[in-house]
């Protein structure tokens, strides 16, 4: 109720209230009044929110849930529930919709990779469980082609085995021995690679040797979220707060049920061992299944024409500024939406990289970008809510013609 509206009711309360024997106190008036806005923490603590036009990445946030998520999350919180209890329920059903043995909630894709290199160095095993990353009596290497080797195998050595390079499936056959764990393969890698995904499985099973894959940020099409458990590997590991739109802190091991059993037992809720601090509460660990249904059940090829037709009106609005460039592509395996590519020729456009991201930054609204090379900047448009695409759009045209010579 607006409140010229209270006032004017207010004014005719006694009259009405004579005619019906009584008055209405004035609480039950207020009543129908809307609650007072919650608060606004970002505006509070001065916290800079953006739109975000780059992408998925953990420093921004990841992606924003679904209301149906954040439902879930609300709806959840006001009960008590056994943590197994729900990772058992959950778990049977994230397997039933990616088409794997087994399934549970990590803290993230990073705790997945953790936690199931973990479960297949120490088995059911408990007093092995309680050793790692001291790996007395187990296995202890992990094969990873060379052109996957990145910052992403901290995950593994955390459990205290080393990494052992190689390029070609030849090189595989002499790398493997008793001390050989597990074969580790990186998705986005996987074209840098001589060994391709499906070769790297069949090596595995020659070798009756757990085969792990790393499918992070990499859950588009939504195919690949049963591509891999299909393909043999032996454990899938997910982000679910990037394309999966789920709880940021939240991710999925799936795979082999003997192996997720394993990885459970080096994780949450129990204690005295290397997943301990690897949480995820009751909430998320149902946020993520709720993500995850809408995920697989949404319309990829309507949702496809969406990010497309966001794209088009961005590039439409820079792409006849002389001096500037604009492609469209798709990434070949990770992040795989719509991208634009933007660049343009210095000595007309006279702007760097650097400054042209930072304008961007600290304008009204704030919108972040991706970086390129030296004059170039890159867009994806699945973290944009609708219409955002106009504001960023306009946004880009405005610098680009202020920075034209």
């Amino acid at each position: 109720m607006k409140r010229r509206d209270a006032i004017r009711n207010l004014s005719v309360l006694p009259i009405a209230g004579a005619a019906i024997g009584s008055v209405l106190p004035f609480e039950s008036i207020m009543a129908s009044t809307p609650p007072p806005p919650k608060r606004n923490l970002f505006k509070e603590l001065g916290i800079r929110t953006f739109i975000n036009a780059a992408g998925t990445f953990t420093a921004m946030s990841g992606s924003l849930m679904h209301e149906e998520v954040l439902d879930a999350l609300r709806s959840t919180g006001h009960e008590f529930a056994m943590i197994d209890e729900v990772q058992d329920k959950v778990g049977a059903k994230i397997a039933e919709l990616c088409h794997a043995e087994a399934a549970t909630v990590t803290a993230g894709c990073w705790s997945a990779l953790v936690l199931g290199t973990a479960g297949v160095l120490t088995g059911m095993d408990v007093k092995k469980v309680g050793l790692l990353p001291q790996l007395d009596g187990m296995k202890s290497e992990v094969l990873v082609q060379k052109t996957h080797n990145s910052g992403y195998v901290h995950a593994l050595t955390n459990t205290g085995i080393r990494i052992v390079e190689v390029e070609t499936s030849e090189d595989v056959e002499k790398a493997i021995n008793e001390k050989t764990a597990m074969m580790w393969f990186l998705n986005y890698a996987g074209p840098d690679g001589k060994i391709s995904d499906k070769e790297w499985v069949a090596l595995g099973k020659k070798h009756n040797i757990p085969t792990m894959i790393d499918m992070a940020a990499d859950a588009t099409p939504v195919e690949n979220m049963w591509k891999f458990n299909e393909m043999g590997f032996d454990l899938v590991c997910v982000s679910g707060g990037k394309g999966i739109r789920g709880p940021q802190s939240a991710g999925i091991l799936m795979g082999k049920k003997d192996l997720i059993a394993a990885a459970r037992l080096n994780a949450p809720p129990r204690g005295g061992n290397i997943g301990r601090g690897m949480k995820v509460n009751k909430e998320e660990i149902l946020g993520m299944y709720v993500a995850l249904e809408k995920f697989i059940n949404t319309d990829h090829v309507k949702q496809w024409k969406i990010w497309e037709d966001r794209i088009a009106v961005m590039e439409n609005a820079i792409k006849k500024i002389n001096g500037v460039t604009t492609t469209v592509t798709v990434p070949p395996v990770a992040n795989r939406t719509p991208t634009l590519n933007i660049s343009w020729d210095n000595s007309k456009v006279k702007v760097t990289r650097e400054e042209f991201q930072e304008r961007l930054r600290k304008g009204n609204p704030s919108i972040e970008v991706m970086g390129g090379k030296d004059f170039a900047i890159g867009i994806t448009s699945w973290n944009l809510q609708p219409g955002q695409e106009k504001v960023v759009a306009l946004r880009l045209k405005e610098e680009f013609v202020k920075a034209s010579v």
